[in-house]
């Protein structure tokens, strides 16, 4: 290979004109890749030293603007470097020196490129890529227009911007089978979708109940067994999301496999697909009790409504993890909880407040309430469901959408707006995310 480009299709109303590099790529992973987007974005361009006579970028160039006119996309878009920027930024500001590169008084190897293949330029990005030091953090925003673009209204599955979540305080009381579990999820689910909800959230180990039935004696044998079930629970519950057409996050199962006992959480998607995040933080009682072990994965899942994360319980006191997942276009996080006392509760609940002003998106929360008599280590419950917004004038005034009544079983439905959030990152009163200091610090993942 001696020459490539990089593109991606996105809804450019996500990000809007002042998006970063790290933004609008999902931090150059291409999660923001959305298949019903309308604009193509230039992620990159690379020709080998060896062959740069052979005009192979206006050849790549030439074929971005096939797929987009074969797509039907809008235009292309792109963030361009201003190399040459150095040798003129203690004698020209970035637009005086743009208009240089117009004139063809000043050669830049980018952007005289890009003009030349028929891109204008929108406006100036300032603090594009913080590590570009030849273009002083500058970028050029280019825009090549599609002429033959045609606008297409969908009829169904258009991208919905109002979504409906429901949370579910579930009651801990005692069970004898499995089949009397099902019909008690069964209940919720069907409850929630009544109101034509988009998701369903249940709490952490909202299949305890059935730990009863083992030998108390040995908590982390009792909770090995319960572990047997939850493959079963899964199967259920992606038959159930079919049925009710409904986005189920299915609170946390225990999973035992070679002799690993981890906390999982299962993505039901309503078309039939699902997919885990383990929990992966794990508390020291967990620890001395059970002897659980936490994952080492993290990631945001795509869904017909939008991104969404998982954090169970304990990760959301972790601020490191949502910070991560909004970068890759998070919108919606759901933590399931279990709390024994309100002080612990008040733990998950203080910073998934927190996770949602800060990386300026929905956090929807829900625990368990009651008691489970003869279940060591799961006993007692505590539990407020909740739905947080951000803080700022279009949002409630306390930043809560929904609330539940402390330790009674009940379910909670709202409305999310996710047109809301795309206005706060760009005119909030504060904009917490866009206003980060990357040229002092960053967050990396280094796993994997």
């Amino acid at each position: 290979m001696v020459a490539a480009a990089i593109s991606l299709i996105v809804d450019y109303a996500r990000y809007g004109d002042k998006h970063t590099y790290k933004e609008i790529t999902g931090d150059g992973y291409l999660t923001t890749h959305d298949p019903n987007g309308d604009t193509l974005y230039g992620v990159d361009v690379f020709v080998h030293s060896g062959y740069r006579d052979l005009r192979l970028g206006r050849r790549l160039y030439d074929a971005r603007k096939e797929l987009c006119e074969r797509l039907n996309l809008r235009a292309i878009v792109a963030g361009g470097r201003i190399p040459a920027y150095r040798k003129y930024a203690d004698q020209f500001t970035p637009s005086q020196y743009i208009e240089l590169v117009k004139n063809k008084e000043v050669y830049d190897p980018v952007l005289s490129f890009q003009l030349a293949n028929d891109f204008h330029v929108r406006k100036i990005i300032t603090n594009y890529e913080p590590n570009d030091h030849e273009s002083h953090a500058y970028a050029t925003l280019l825009e090549w227009i599609n002429i033959y673009y045609e606008e297409k209204e969908k009829l169904i599955g258009a991208a919905k911007t109002v979504v409906r979540v429901g949370a579910v305080q579930w009651q801990m009381r005692q069970v004898h089978s499995f089949e009397e579990l099902r019909q008690q999820v069964e209940f919720f689910v069907d409850a929630v979708a009544g109101y034509k909800s988009d998701f369903v959230l249940f709490p952490e180990f909202f299949g305890a109940p059935l730990m009863a039935q083992f030998n108390q004696d040995n908590p982390a044998q009792a909770i090995r067994d319960l572990a047997e079930f939850s493959e079963r629970l899964r199967e259920e519950l992606v038959r159930l999301a079919l049925a009710y057409n409904i986005n189920i996050v299915a609170g946390s199962l225990p999973e035992y496999r070679d002799q690993t006992l981890r906390n999982v959480s299962y993505l039901c998607r309503r078309d039939g697909t699902w997919e885990s995040q383990y929990k992966l933080h794990i508390t020291p009682d967990e620890t001395a009790y059970w002897g659980l072990k936490g994952g080492d994965g993290l990631r945001v899942f795509d869904t017909d409504v939008g991104k969404v994360g998982i954090l169970i319980c304990y990760d959301v006191e972790f601020p490191e993890l949502p910070r991560i997942l909004a970068a890759q276009g998070m919108t919606i996080l759901f933590v399931p909880y279990w709390t024994d006392t309100k002080n612990a509760y008040l733990r998950v609940r203080r910073c998934a407040q927190a996770r949602a002003i800060e990386n300026e998106c929905y956090v929807v929360i829900t625990g368990s309430v009651g008691n489970l008599p003869n279940v060591e280590n799961m006993d007692i419950q505590y539990s407020q469901a909740a739905i947080f917004t951000p803080s700022d004038f279009a949002f409630p005034h306390d930043a809560t959408a929904a609330e539940a009544t402390p330790n009674t079983e009940m379910t909670l439905v709202a409305d999310l707006d996710l047109e809301l959030l795309k206005e706060l990152r760009t005119h909030g009163s504060v904009r917490n995310f866009r206003d980060r200091r990357l040229d002092l610090y960053s967050l990396q993942w280094i796993t994997g």
